[in-house]
């Protein structure tokens, strides 16, 4: 069959090129397919760095039988999620509204021809499990349905499109976003903190950098100290745990256990950016040296391991080995590890990072955390402090360098507008706080990329050849201010007023106000989102009222201050009903009064 997956700019379709299963990727030659023939189309949304996307991968698409299921009775798309945003925004979407569920990756959704869907799950095994349907399964019972109940998919198309047209936001004069919604998010947050581990929620354990970047600004500007607490305990109790690469630096995607000790093992550009700048924020405050050390290591991991030689940054990194082991890059086995070391260096590095405890990781291996501070165990070892962290540091460089020895992790070096400008804001406002005049070239060589590369025409390109979403419009505004604080240059506003004026023409809904995420000449989708949610990464509307405030500010143009209103005042009903999960635009909405 011929190769469609050949895509020099998706690491992720290039890994299935060589599937049994006829892919296509997202377009017309596609959707034409599945009308013609009058098939259901499998949807298939993923990413390079992911996990369960390479496991569904070897389960079920690797497997010829389930392949040929698939090529007999659907027309099957892949979809690189951080090449296609706004696809997987819609059927994340629509997901949640069929199945009263959270999404994630995989996301496999079934279509009709028309690109509505009618059926989603996320991973599905190759073998039914605990009350879940293997694939094979449920190619089975969609087909059918698809054959013998087209009246009732009719009747769900068309009350799936109203609900997914109704998520869309509407301005309400009554509600109004004062100090009480703010409040009211910050007690949200409050009841879902962990007092115990920090962070919010039950495991999976998300970082969560957006809502904490709310709660450590209310605790600084508000005088608030419970919610400094939630963020400085949270910033902390990461800092400490195995979500954190305690040997090369830089964060892991989320937590598996609610203590942060064992994560899933990519690591993100976004994720890194967001925190490296939260990081740089909490040290600004506190001056705590933890604080400090994770800006430190965090810029020091994307510099050395996800800078590319034309100053743009590589999307993730994966986190499987090549033989599809999660973590194996980065656990450790306690006697290579021990012998790495001197004496004095194990003596102390073990009891640090809990190698004299059980393993916590397949009952076999240490992901190493801080299981004991330098200062316990510089009074347990009668020894003074700053030695005990002169051994501690000595080891870490010992063991990335024999880490550094193990095959590599795969590199998705995608360079994405939106998170290359995540990482230029986190390395410009950690310099600023930091005095670190490397840290702003890296984040200049970065922009100079965007600026002669991805700047065409008058608007960015999310990456080569295709036009850029919300995101990358907004995120880019905010890093290109951010710089320019850390680092004035002369050219700097008139780039930043260019995209603004990019935003304003190409995204901003003229009736209502807000951003759509995608551009006014985008291709019609089956809906066509104006996102205020924060998820991964901060909301692209809350973004960009605050960076168009911040515009506004530095060249008195009263447009930006007029467009960020707009954008609060029709998110204001949807941000009263959820504040918590709105916390970019209820900041907007505080300098907004």
């Amino acid at each position: 069959m011929p190769n469609r997956l050949a895509d020099p700019s998706s690491a992720y379709l290039r890994q299935h090129a060589r599937d049994p299963v006829d892919w296509y990727p997202w377009g017309e030659e596609a959707l034409a397919k599945a009308r013609a023939e009058d098939k259901p189309i499998l949807l298939s949304i993923g990413y390079a760095a992911c996990h369960w996307c390479h496991v569904m991968a070897r389960e079920s698409f690797a497997d010829p039988a389930t392949a040929a299921l698939m090529n007999e009775g659907f027309v099957s798309i892949l979809v690189d999620r951080e090449q296609r945003p706004d696809l997987d925004q819609i059927y994340q979407q629509a997901h949640s509204l069929l199945r009263r569920s959270g999404g994630g990756w995989p996301l496999n959704v079934f279509l009709s021809p028309q690109g509505v869907p009618f059926y989603s799950g996320t991973y599905f095994p190759a073998e039914a499990n605990e009350g879940q349907q293997s694939l094979r399964d449920v190619l089975g019972s969609v087909g059918k349905v698809w054959r013998e109940r087209r009246a009732d998919l009719a009747r769900q198309d068309a009350a799936l499109l109203d609900a997914l047209a109704e998520t869309l936001p509407r301005a309400d004069p009554r509600a109004v976003l004062d100090a009480r919604v703010r409040d009211q998010a910050c007690e949200q947050l409050g009841s879902a903190f962990d007092a115990e581990n920090g962070g919010f929620g039950t495991v999976p354990k998300f970082a969560h950098p957006t809502d904490l970047a709310f709660l450590l600004r209310r605790g600084r500007d508000e005088d608030d100290p419970a919610a400094l607490h939630m963020a400085l305990d949270t910033l902390a109790k990461m800092a400490e745990g195995g979500i954190c690469d305690q040997i090369g630096g830089g964060f892991f995607r989320y937590s598996v256990d609610a203590r942060w000790r064992v994560p899933h093992f990519e690591k993100m550009l976004c994720d890194n950016a967001l925190l490296l700048a939260l990081y740089a924020d909490a040290f600004a405050l506190t001056g705590e040296s933890l604080f400090r050390r994770m800006v430190d290591e965090t810029a020091g991991w994307a510099l050395r391991e996800m800078q590319a030689a034309d100053g743009g940054f590589h999307a993730s990194l994966a986190a499987d080995d090549a033989q599809g082991r999660e973590g194996r890059v980065y656990v450790w086995e306690s006697e290579p590890l021990r012998l790495a070391l001197s004496p004095d260096e194990w003596d102390v590095c073990a009891a640090h990072w809990g190698l004299v405890d059980a393993p916590d990781f397949e009952g076999r291996y240490w992901q190493l955390h801080v299981a004991r501070p330098a200062a316990d165990l510089a009074l347990l070892l009668h020894r003074p402090e700053e030695m005990v962290e002169e051994l501690i540091a000595s080891a870490r460089t010992k063991l990335l360098a024999a880490r550094d020895q193990r095959e590599h992790p795969a590199r998705n070096e995608q360079q994405l507008t939106a998170w290359n400008a995540l990482m230029i804001t986190g390395l410009a406002r950690a310099a600023a706080v930091c005095e670190r005049a490397d840290w702003i070239a890296a984040a200049r060589r970065a922009l100079a990329l965007i600026r002669s590369e991805r700047w065409v025409d008058g608007r960015l390109l999310a990456m080569p050849g295709q036009h850029g979403f919300l995101d990358d419009h907004a995120f880019m505004l905010e890093a290109v201010l951010a710089l320019h604080a850390a680092d004035p240059q002369a050219d700097d506003l008139p780039f930043a007023v260019a995209i603004a004026e990019a935003l304003l023409t190409q995204f901003e809904d003229p009736a209502d106000g807000g951003f759509f995420f995608t551009p006014h000449d985008a291709p019609a989708l089956i809906h066509r989102p104006k996102p205020g949610l924060d998820t991964a990464t901060p909301s692209g509307n809350g973004t960009a009222a605050l960076a168009l405030q911040a515009l506004g500010r530095q060249v008195n143009d009263p447009r930006y201050f007029a467009a960020a209103s707009r954008c609060v005042r029709v998110f204001a009903a949807q941000v009263q009903n959820e504040p918590a999960s709105h916390t970019r635009l209820l900041q907007a909405a505080a300098l907004n009064d």
